[in-house]
This record gives C-alpha cells, structure tokens and sequence, in this order.
C-alpha cells in the first residue's frame, strides 16, 4: 500500500534538491510573513500577492492593492503595512487584495511556483495544514523560509511538528534526515516554544525592534482555523476561495 513521504527543507537555498513533481509544498515563515498572511486570510482579506522586490510590490498600488512589505523586521518606508500579524487584522483590510514582499517568506514563496500546489503554514494554523494533508495523499515537503537563505530555528520546529503529526497518523512514511531531526527538535521544544526559542537568532532581532506581542502570537497553536493556498494566478487565498476568487 503507498504511503506517501513527508520531508523538510531547511532553506530556499536547497529547495532544488528536495524539488519533484506531484509534490505539496508547505511553506513556513514563522516570525512573521506566513503568520500574518493567516492572520489576513483569516481577517477576510480577499487575496495576498507575494513579490520577492520592493519595486514590483510598489507597483500594485497602482492597482488598488494595499502595499505591505518589511525588511529585516522593520516595515518599509512609503508602505502602508509591515509583515506584523496585527497589522493585518485591521478592519478597513476586509475585502481587500495586498501585494507583500518580505526578507524571508515572499522569497520562500516564490521559489516554489513550480509545485503542485503551495500551502501556507504556521504555527497559528497548524492543525488545518495537517489534516488537510492527511486528505490528499501525496508526497509533502515543508520548505523553512530560514534567514537570509540560512537555517533557523522557528520554522524548523514547525516544519518538526507537520512531520510529527503526519507520521503518527500511520499515514506517512518519510526517508527524510531533515525532517527526523526536525522533529527531535520539536519534541524538544514543543512544551514551551517561546522559552526554547529565546536565544535563537531572529527571536532576538524582533526582540530589539519592541515586537514581543509579535513573537507571542507567532507562537500560539492552531489559533485560527484558515489554510491559505496559492491559487492558479499566483494569489494567496482562503481554500474555501480557491475556484471563486473575484479580483
């Protein structure tokens, strides 16, 4: 009988090695870009386009698109919204279509166009991303936005906590070192996240830009109950919007 294999990818920068076809990619930015996309969708935003450059986010204004964007963790100049998951929770952004680029996730993003089909994960809505996993019966890899191309931490334990959950299912086998290690790690850490990530390198960059309340609500569990997904056109929507997106 096939089981279907669950593997992790600790950074853009390796995703070729780990890229075939038929395969659902999970993408993971923990602190902050893939946290506050589910913070939007689950707001009622109607759709978020990723961009990799500050140029073409600053053309969808044009558009009507709100233009958010962060480098480094520190909102950009001229943009109306940061990567801060609050910020996307504003009530004038319900209905509305944003164009995002980020230091990490967009890029992360971008990098796997050619997959099947792209889901965006974070530790808010984890529990939608692995029981829709559990539906599709098909190969599955968590690509770790990282730092700069870089390992990090957070969205390593992520990527640890998809596999854990798939492979205790008995539904998944994996033939994957990554995502074994991934899950030591968040065995390790998963009884108290925020305490296990205290020294790790962007918890501590966030920390000197004031953005403790940020870090907190990256780091709850299955918080909301939304799976955003790339749809046909290169728009991140709500699942339930994938076929009837008006833009």
């Amino acid at each position: 009988m096939f089981k279907p294999d669950i593997q992790v990818c600790f950074s853009p920068h390796s995703y070729p090695l780990f890229q075939e076809q038929n395969q659902v990619v999970v993408v993971v930015d923990v602190l902050r870009a893939t946290s506050a996309i589910c913070a939007g969708i689950a707001n009622g935003v109607n759709s978020i386009m990723p961009v990799e450059t500050i140029e073409e986010a600053k053309s969808y204004r044009q558009k009507g698109f709100v233009v958010a964007g962060e480098r480094n963790g520190e909102v950009l100049e001229g943009f109306e919204l940061g990567n801060s998951p609050f910020s996307f929770m504003e009530e004038k952004l319900k209905g509305k279509n944003i164009a995002l680029t980020t230091t990490n996730g967009t890029k992360a993003i971008k990098s796997a166009y050619q997959a099947e089909s792209i889901i965006i994960g974070a530790f808010v809505n984890l529990h939608s991303v692995t029981e829709h996993l559990l539906t599709l019966k098909k190969n599955v890899l968590v690509l770790c936005a990282g730092w700069k191309d870089k390992f990090n931490l957070e969205d390593t334990l992520f990527a640890g906590a998809v596999a854990n959950e798939l492979l205790s299912s008995g539904m998944f086998v994996t033939s994957c070192d990554s995502a074994r290690a991934a899950i030591l790690l968040y065995n390790h850490a998963k009884g108290n996240l925020e305490s296990f990530l205290i020294d790790s390198s962007h918890r501590e960059r966030l920390g000197k830009l004031n953005l403790q309340k940020d870090i907190e609500y990256c780091l709850t569990v299955n918080k909301l109950n939304v799976l955003p997904v790339l749809d046909k056109n290169g728009f991140i929507v709500n699942k339930t919007q994938q076929n009837n997106v008006l833009l």
